[in-house]
C-alpha cells in the first residue's frame, strides 16, 4: 500500500497490524446467567478480515470502484464491515437516515442514484415495492438483519488480508444525508481527505489513545473508532427511536466494558444522568462524554459532574457539512456561560479548534458566491456563524441550488467557507456563542430574536420540560409567541390549567427587555423533534401548528 494512499480504511488496517489482539467491536447478542451483557467481541485483525470477505462480496457481485452503494444494515458488525468494505474497494457508501419519513428518504434516494443497494430483507423488498425511487439499482446485495451477522465467502476466508485500492484525498469517500431539520436532507459529499481530518481533529480534541473504549449512541459516530484505535461497544438502542432508551442498559454497558467514552446527544444523557442521580450510580471509567445534536441545556452540565467523576462533558459544535467546528468542557462553561445562557446571551459552543477559522457576517436569506460579498461582524455583534477548514465539505450532491446557497468561495485562493445555518457571535475571549438557527428566527419591527435567547429563559420554569420561540405573520413584522412542553400533561389539561401558566411564564418574561414583549402562550403535551438526535425541535412546524392552535394571551390589553 502507499504511504500517499488517502484511502480512510488504511486506518483499520493500520491498527489490525498495530494492535491485532485488541478488541475492535463487541455487539450485544444476550444476557449471561449471571446477568452480564453477552458480547459476540471481534480482535482489530477479525474486523480487518471480516472487511475483506464484505469486500470479496462486493467483488462477486459486480459492484465497482467508484460505484455508489446504498447502505441499509443494522448497526453494528454490518454497519461498520460494510463501510469499510466499501472504502477499501473505492465504492460510495450512501447513508440515509431512515427515520427522516418516508417521503424524504425515497427522495433521498432517487436523487442519490445508487447502481447497487447493500441491504437487509425489508430493504430490498422497499426496493422492489418503491421502484421510481431505486431504479438506478442494478445490483442488489443481500445483509442479515442480525447486527451480529458474519460475512463469509470462499474467496475471502476468515484469515484474509484487507485489500484496498489507491484513493486521492479528494476522492469521493462517501454521502451522508443531513437530518433535515429546518428544510430538506441533503446529500453531503465526503471525501477521503476530509473523513481523515475528522480522524486528526477529533483526536487531537479530545485527547482519544488507541486501545480506549467507546459506546456511540448515534450509529454513524462508530465508523470513527477503527480508525482511531478505539474499541466499539454497540449500545442496546433502538436507532429509530433513541428517546425510548433503558438508561440502565447503557449504564450497565458501560461499567461492565470499562467504556472511556461516549456520544450522545443532551436528550439521551440527560435520561442517563437522572437515572444514576435516582440511584446513587457514578461512571468512575469515563474520560469524556461528547454531547452534541442540539445546545446542552446549562443545568445538564452541572447535572453530569458526579456522574463524572473522572472525566468530564464536552459539547463538539459542528454540522454534517463541517464537524468538528468547535469544543467546550465542563470546566470552562460552568465558570460563566452556564449562568449567561440562563439570561438571554445564547449558548456558549467554545473556541474554536487551531484547524479551523470562523468568521460571522451580516444576516441574509441570499446566495453569496464570494468572501468579498461579505460584510464581518465586530466582537459580540450577532450574525451568521461561517466556517473554513480541513473537514469543511465543498458540495451537496445533486443540489446546485443548495451548494451555492451554503457555500462562499474566497477567489484569491480557492479556499470554501460553509455557511453553518446558524446565528451567532463571537465574544472578547475568541469563544463562539450560538444563538439559533437562521432559519428559525424571529423577525419583529423591532428586529430579529433568536430562539436561544429566549428558551433558556423558559426553560428554567420548574414545569418547563422545553421551550421553543414562534413567530406569528409575515417575516420583518412578525408577532413573538412561545410553546411550552411541560413536564406534565396534566398540568395543562383545562382552559384555567393554561392560563394559570401563561401568567407564569409572562412573569418571567417581564425580567429580561428582550422577553419583555413576549405575551401570547402555546402548549403542545409532546414537540416534534429529530429522529436522529431527539433533541431537535422542529420549531418552523410548531409555528405552522400555532395558526390554528388555541393560544393564551397574558395581559392582552397592555
Amino acid at each position: 500500500m502507499s504511504p500517499d494512499n488517502a484511502n480512510i480504511a488504511r486506518h483499520l488496517a493500520h491498527m489490525a497490524a498495530r494492535q491485532p489482539h485488541t478488541p475492535a467491536l463487541k455487539i450485544p447478542r444476550g444476557r449471561t446467567r449471571s446477568g452480564d451483557i453477552d458480547y459476540l467481541s471481534l480482535s482489530f485483525a477479525e474486523l480487518a478480515a471480516e472487511v475483506a470477505a464484505w469486500r470479496a462480496t462486493l467483488v462477486a457481485r459486480n459492484v465497482r470502484s467508484g460505484d455508489r452503494v446504498l447502505v441499509m444494515v443494522k448497526p453494528g458488525l454490518p454497519l461498520i464491515a460494510a463501510a469499510f468494505a466499501l472504502f477499501s474497494h473505492g465504492a460510495v457508501p450512501v447513508v440515509i437516515d431512515p427515520g427522516m419519513g418516508r417521503k424524504s428518504f425515497l427522495a433521498c434516494v432517487e436523487r442519490s442514484a445508487p447502481r447497487a443497494l447493500l441491504g437487509i430483507p425489508l430493504a430490498r423488498i422497499i426496493s422492489h415495492i418503491y421502484r421510481k425511487a431505486f431504479r438506478s439499482v442494478e445490483v442488489r446485495i443481500p445483509a442479515s438483519s442480525s447486527p451480529t451477522a458474519r460475512m463469509r465467502t470462499e474467496s475471502a476466508p476468515s484469515n484474509a488480508k484487507l485489500q484496498m485500492v489507491e484513493s486521492a484525498p479528494s476522492d469521493l469517500a462517501a454521502i451522508l444525508f443531513t437530518s433535515g431539520s429546518t428544510g430538506t436532507p441533503k446529500g453531503v459529499r465526503y471525501s477521503h481527505g476530509m473523513f481523515n481530518a475528522q480522524v486528526e481533529l477529533i483526536r487531537a480534541a479530545y485527547n482519544i489513545q488507541p486501545g480506549e473504549i467507546d459506546l456511540p449512541m448515534l450509529p454513524v459516530f462508530a465508523l470513527f473508532n477503527p480508525a482511531l484505535g478505539m474499541t466499539t461497544i454497540v449500545p442496546e438502542i433502538d436507532p429509530s427511536h433513541p428517546a425510548s432508551v433503558d438508561p440502565q442498559k447503557i449504564i450497565q454497558a458501560i461499567r461492565q466494558e470499562h467504556v472511556t467514552s461516549s456520544f450522545g446527544s443532551p436528550t439521551l444523557w440527560r435520561k442517563i444522568a437522572v437515572h444514576c442521580h435516582r440511584h446513587q450510580i457514578g461512571l468512575p471509567t469515563m474520560k469524556r462524554v461528547l454531547c452534541a445534536g442540539a445546545p446542552v441545556p446549562p443545568d445538564l452540565w452541572s447535572l453530569m459532574i458526579p456522574v463524572l467523576p473522572n472525566g468530564a462533558l464536552h459539547s463538539p459544535y459542528g454540522a454534517t457539512e463541517s464537524l468538528p467546528v468547535s469544543t467546550i468542557s465542563a470546566e470552562e462553561i460552568l465558570a460563566g456561560p452556564a449562568e449567561a445562557a440562563q439570561h438571554g446571551a445564547g449558548t456558549c459552543i467554545g473556541r474554536p479548534l487551531p484547524a479551523n477559522e470562523v468568521r460571522i457576517i451580516a444576516l441574509t436569506d441570499t446566495p453569496i458566491a464570494h468572501l468579498a460579498d461579505t460584510r464581518e461582524l465586530p466582537v459580540g455583534q450577532i450574525g451568521e456563524i461561517i466556517v473554513r477548514g480541513p473537514t469543511v465539505t465543498h458540495a451537496y450532491d445533486g443540489l446546485p441550488e443548495a451548494t451555492a446557497a451554503a457555500k462562499i468561495t474566497n477567489s484569491a485562493n480557492g479556499e470554501i467557507w460553509h455557511r453553518l445555518g446558524d446565528a451567532g457571535y463571537l465574544d472578547a475571549d475568541g469563544r463562539l456563542w450560538f444563538c439559533g438557527r437562521k432559519a428559525e428566527r424571529v423577525d419583529t419591527t423591532a428586529g430579529p430574536l433568536h430562539t436561544e435567547q429566549v428558551e433558556p429563559i423558559f426553560n428554567a420554569h420548574a414545569n418547563v420540560r422545553r421551550s421553543a420561540l414562534i413567530g406569528l405573520g409575515e417575516r420583518g413584522r412578525q408577532r413573538l409567541a412561545v410553546v411550552i412542553e411541560p413536564v406534565s400533561a396534566g398540568l395543562i389539561r383545562t382552559s384555567t390549567d393554561c392560563r394559570r401558566f401563561a401568567r407564569e411564564l409572562r412573569e418571567i418574561a417581564k425580567r429580561f427587555p428582550h422577553t419583555s414583549g413576549i405575551k401570547l402562550y402555546y402548549f403542545h403535551e409532546r414537540f416534534p423533534v429529530d429522529v436522529r438526535h431527539n433533541a431537535k425541535i422542529h420549531r418552523l412546524a410548531l409555528a405552522r401548528w400555532a395558526v390554528t392552535a388555541k393560544g393564551y394571551e397574558s395581559d392582552p390589553k397592555r
